[in-house]
């Protein structure tokens, strides 16, 4: 019988803290059977556009919705790939030039399995999960965020 994951919720009010990250990479020194462990971090960028420049970005997300499809993503890669661990984090709120939005980390008795688990999730967080971003410009003004 397939192992159903808990539902997590994967929201972090503002920027993820390297103290977030440093903690959950730490808490993983003890788990001996995991060869390679593979991080993404997001981080907000200062786009200019017309000649304004992101101050920062504020996320908004259709969150019931979100942590369901986010469960239904982690289950699907747990599936697909060997891993041992797997924790995805995403800011809701504002999050400034700098900071890290989007923390996706994944552990596995080998490296390639983290990688490609990793690389995957990336992908369908930004493509699947109902998550919005809204530019804030130097200018004050604002611009929904439309993802490349």
């Amino acid at each position: 019988m397939e192992k159903v994951r808990k539902i997590k919720d994967i929201f972090v009010n503002g920027a993820i803290s390297p103290d977030k990250i440093a903690t959950s990479i730490a808490n993983h020194s003890s788990k001996t059977g995991i060869g390679g462990h593979s991080i993404f971090l997001g981080q907000i960028r200062a786009d200019e556009k017309e000649g304004r420049k992101v101050q920062a970005i504020d996320y908004t997300a259709y969150k019931d919705m979100a942590l369901e499809k986010a469960r239904e993503i982690r289950e699907d890669v747990f599936a697909k790939y060997d891993l041992s661990c797997m924790h995805i984090y995403h800011s809701l709120g504002e999050v400034k030039v700098g900071e890290i939005c989007l923390f996706v980390f994944t552990s596995s008795a080998h490296r390639k399995a983290a990688i490609e688990a990793c690389n995957e999730l990336v992908e369908r967080i930004k493509s699947e999960l109902p998550i919005w971003g809204k530019e804030i410009f130097d200018d004050h003004s604002e611009e929904w965020k439309v993802n490349r």
